[in-house]
Order: C-alpha cells, then structure tokens, then sequence
C-alpha cells in the first residue's frame, strides 16, 4: 500500500545500497533436524546472529547512513541496548563519520565493549532503553549530529527489509517465518519483502512476555510503551514500537504472540546442544515460540530466525543455570542429619554411587525445625535430568535419611 511508511522498492533500494561486504555479508542457512523432529516439520534455521556485528543491525544502521553522509551529515547519536549500537558504530566507521552511542547502565557488557571496539563513543545512561532513548534525543538537540533510531525510521525498516529477501531467496517454499519483535523494525521489513513475494508465507512475531506491547497496540490502535521491561532478551528489550511499525504490523504480520523468559532460556540452550548455534534471549525467541507450540506448524518447512548472536558470558551462565535447574539437570538436594564425623562423606558416596558429581555442599545448622545435635546438609547436584534426579533423592531416603529437594 502506498500509505504504508516502506515499501518494497524501499527494500529493493537498500539491498543495492548494502554492497559493502566488510559492513553486511549474506548469512547462511542450516536445517535442523533435531528441531524438526521436535515440532514435525522441515526447520530451517536463518543464521543472522552470524553477521559481522553479530546482529541484523548493521543493514538497517547502513542503509540510513550511507545516505545521510553522501547529504553531508558527519556525526551520528543512537539508543541501543547493544545491537543496534554496534551495527551504527560499525556503519558510521565504515562511512567515516562519528558515532556516540548511548546505552542503558545494564546494558551487557560485551556489547558495550564491541561498541566501542568498533569506533563508537559510548555514554551509560539510565536503567533501561526508554531512558537511554530519552537522553539520547535530547543530546540531538544540543549538536549537528543525526539521531538514528534504532527502529522509527524508514531507512532502517527498509534496511532491515533486505534480510527477507534473503530468507525468501534461500528458501524459496518457506511456510513459516518466526520473527522476533522488540521496537518492530525487523519484522516490518522483513513482512513487507516476504508478503510482497510469497504473499501465502506466514510471518509470525515473537515478543518476550516481560517486554510485549504488539497485542495491546494493535487492539487500541496506538503505539503503547510500557514504564518498565524485564526480560532476559534485552535486544527486544525496548518496551514500545512506533506507529511506522505498528501500520506495517497490522498490515504484513500474520500473528504476534509472547514468550516466557523459561522458553527463551530453554531455546538457548536447545540450540546450543542441538544445532551447535551460540545465541542471544533475542535470537532465541523465534525457536522458543516454534517449541511453544501454539503456532501449529506440522509437516511444513519452518524459518525460524535466529537474529542474534551477542550473548555475554554472565548471562550464558545465569541462562544455563536457570535452564538446567528447569531440566532437574541441576538439583539441591537437603538432607537430615544427626551432626557427626563421616555424615558428609557418607552422603557423598551414596550421591556417587548413582553416577552424579557434587558442584557444592554445605552445612545448615542455623534453622528452627532441627533439634539439637542436628544439621542439615546441602548438595548441589549435576545429574542427567529428572529420572536420575528422582532415583538419588530415592536412594538417599532408602538408606534411612529424611531428604527434600529445594
């Protein structure tokens, strides 16, 4: 539609733009047959976490300033939890212009570090992105420099756009397409190109479920921003879309539907042990969604898009734990004792002897119910999930303790 704010000659004009290959490079795709036998259909995994910035960023930052600096402009100011931020440093180096980033003080710091290793002045401000982007703004005011928004912004939807041209190019019978959605700028474009050639493809958007605010915009008819975020997925993290997004949304977009922390996290790690693919909560959404299983996707061939690849080692480690503990593949177990010599290496042959290693243990002595004389003791427990975990708390009460798991 021609009111629409991009259109597909946009995109058209933006793929011809990203002929840098230092700054934007075709990514691959990778089937996965794991993931297939998972939902019973044909998945095919786009891997744009592969991109140079790791993220899909770079297209849309790169279409926009390619632009403005052959118009003379040669400073730019952008709001990002990370992603966006590496692809307009990337983008604004390559085109020999400035970039000052602003960033939200919890913003991981491996994104704050490849921010800057590309080029970019960054500047910490406030507790989530709306403050970022509220500072960010008001720096613009102040200086010749051009905001780039990180989704509100034609050149960026229509930057982004390119990357369904790709999925189509590559999968030409693609069914399916999962989408994540933060701000909305990825799956408006990628919507616009998809539903332009292949108009029977669906395109479905994934929010995660602290952050969403698609369902009530889309019912009111009005951007809605929340005050406040919380979700492992900070690349989707923006609390809020634009009423750009929301038009190409309700135009392009078949379904949006929400994620659990949980299954982003269990995703992580899924995608990790079966497609040997490293991601962040943000380009885990899409497969996150497809395991939900309230998009009914059998027997077709399914894209899930895996946008995102700039996971910070502390959170891999809170991921992990957080989805093992789900798993019963981590366990705490609490066990009675009368508080003599040999208890704790008692315990810990009998912990040995199902085949389980002991990550920790400690003694509780400090706790009301205990008489005197009495402890607890406290093992965290690496088994091979619930099974093994049920049949260790099972041995250790058979050998004539009282034990609980926590």
């Amino acid at each position: 539609m021609s009111s629409l704010p991009v259109t597909y000659a946009d995109i058209i004009a933006a793929r011809d733009r990203l002929d840098d290959p230092r700054v934007v490079k075709p990514t691959p795709t990778e089937r996965s047959t794991s993931l297939g036998q998972m939902v019973e259909a044909d998945v095919i995994l786009k891997l744009e976490h592969l991109q140079w910035t790791g993220s899909f960023k770079t297209r849309g930052a790169y279409n926009k300033i390619v632009q403005d600096v052959d118009r003379g402009i040669d400073a730019f100011i952008a709001a990002s939890a990370g992603n966006h931020a590496q692809g307009v440093a990337l983008a604004a180096t390559t085109c020999g212009a400035d970039a000052t980033i602003i960033m939200p003080e919890n913003a991981p710091q491996a994104k704050i570090d490849a921010t800057r290793g590309y080029g970019a002045e960054v500047q910490l401000v406030g507790k989530d992105f709306q403050a970022a982007m509220t500072h960010a703004q008001e720096l613009v005011e102040s200086t010749d420099a051009a905001f780039v928004h990180a989704y509100d912004d034609p050149d960026i939807i229509a930057g982004q756009g390119t990357l369904g041209l790709e999925m189509l190019e590559q999968v030409p019978d693609v069914d399916t397409v999962f989408v994540p959605i933060g701000g909305g700028g990825l799956i408006s474009g990628i919507a616009t190109a998809i539903k332009h050639d292949s108009p029977e493809t669906r395109v479905i958007g994934v929010q995660a479920a602290g952050a969403s605010t698609v369902h009530e915009s889309l019912q009111k008819g009005i951007p809605v921003t929340l005050d406040s975020v919380s979700t492992i997925a900070d690349g989707i993290a923006t609390g809020g879309i634009s009423e750009a997004t929301l038009a190409l949304i309700e135009e392009h977009v078949d379904t949006v539907v929400t994620v659990t922390d949980t299954q982003i996290a269990d995703a992580i790690v899924v995608l990790m042990e079966r497609a040997k693919q490293v991601v962040e909560g943000a380009g885990a959404a899409g497969v996150a969604a497809m395991l939900a299983g309230e998009i009914d996707v059998g027997g077709e061939t399914v894209m899930p898009l895996l946008c995102g690849g700039n996971l910070d080692m502390t959170g891999l480690q809170t991921t992990l734990v957080h989805a093992l503990t789900n798993r019963q593949q981590r366990i705490r177990i609490r066990v009675r004792i009368n508080d003599r010599p040999g208890q704790m290496a008692t315990l810990s042959g009998l912990i040995a002897e199902w085949g389980a290693n002991i990550h920790s243990v400690r003694h509780d002595r400090s706790v009301a119910d205990l008489e005197v004389g009495e402890a607890y003791l406290v093992f965290t427990v690496a088994t091979a999930g619930a099974d093994h975990a049920e049949a260790i708390v099972s041995g250790i009460a058979d050998a004539g303790y009282r034990v609980s798991t926590e």
